[in-house]
């Protein structure tokens, strides 16, 4: 007589992949849909073969943890569907604090087609995460051109098994995101995954000449053209980004900003924060308020970066117009 229960679990994995190959798919037409792919429709292909169900064996969704190996079908079936909605998925808390997550696709497929790569270029990932985001570039550019770094030892161990699981293997190296990784420069693009206060010296000295650079920087990504290891600038993509904060170095303790005598619309605006967070005190919030106002609320679009050899400097419309607050780095 049979184990019954050994029986069915072939037909509960090929009914689970089913539904992986479905929500992947699904997941892929949302993305289309929000126009992510628009500036480099090459990513589709990444999206569709490469399944993110691996990269999170569990998640958290509130107070649910969610585990691909639950003994409950019911339970893995909501797994592997959540693993591909279009949402950030918690993948590591740290005494209740967020410190390792996946990304939400469509962002992340923002930020990939906005690298503009092109084939044999290498690329230096800033925050391994669970490795699904080095997955995508190893699958458009070759794992030998792929390398992710991460402070956390046990954060790139689980990447680095969770990308040979999937079948990739690209560089994974445990250390200061902050330094780059200079013994696999240079490098034709940096992407941050992670939120940064500044952009390090570091990067650019790792960067070829017109080589991209892509980080979250004050809810916002820059997108930077690094001209030499002394001189890089750009302006910030239009959507807003909010990501772990990069860990290495000791970025400030927020400040609580005061917004009184501000108008509500202001205060309730995404855009009005996003000046206050890139000018961090340069500007109080009413000095901020009379600029919003002034320049019709200004997009982040608008607004830009100038990383130079001895200081570093955000702009508003122009690098040397007459709206600039220094940045540290």
């Amino acid at each position: 007589m049979g184990n019954h229960a050994a029986d069915r679990e072939p037909e509960g994995l090929a009914v689970l992949a089913s539904v992986a190959r479905a929500a992947r798919a699904g997941l892929v037409r949302e993305i289309e849909a929000s126009g992510a792919f628009a500036a480099d429709p090459g990513w589709r292909a990444a999206f569709e073969a490469v399944p993110r169900h691996l990269f999170v064996p569990y998640y958290y969704t509130g107070t649910e943890r969610r585990w691909g190996e639950s003994p409950d079908p019911r339970t893995r079936e909501r797994w592997v569907r959540g693993a591909y909605e279009d949402v950030p998925l918690a993948t590591r808390l740290r005494d209740g604090v967020l410190v390792s997550s996946s990304s939400q696709p469509s962002l992340m497929a923002l930020m990939l087609a906005e690298l503009r790569v092109a084939d044999g270029d290498t690329v230096l990932e800033i925050g391994a995460g669970t490795g699904y985001n080095a997955a995508l570039l190893s699958y458009r550019l070759g794992a030998e051109n792929v390398t992710t770094v991460d402070l956390d030892p046990e954060i790139t161990e689980s990447a680095r098994r969770h990308l040979a699981t999937a079948g990739y293997r690209p560089t994974v190296v445990t250390g200061d995101g902050a330094r780059g990784v200079p013994e696999r420069a240079p490098f034709d693009r940096i992407i941050a995954t992670c939120t940064v206060t500044a952009v390090p010296r570091a990067w650019l000295a790792q960067c070829t000449p017109g080589a991209l650079i892509l980080a979250p920087l004050a809810t916002g990504l820059i997108a930077l053209t690094v001209r030499d290891s002394g001189h890089a600038e750009g302006h910030f993509l239009h959507t807003a980004a909010y990501f772990v904060p990069l860990r290495g170095s000791d970025p400030p303790e927020p400040q609580p900003v005061a917004l009184a005598g501000v108008p509500r619309r202001a205060r309730e605006s995404e855009l009005f924060r996003f000046l206050l967070a890139l000018t961090r005190g340069t500007l109080d919030p009413q000095e901020a308020y009379a600029l919003w106002e002034r320049e019709g609320m200004p997009g982040r679009e608008r607004y830009g970066v100038t990383v130079a050899a001895e200081h570093a400097w955000a702009w508003l419309d122009e690098p040397e117009g007459p709206y600039a607050w220094p940045l540290p780095g």
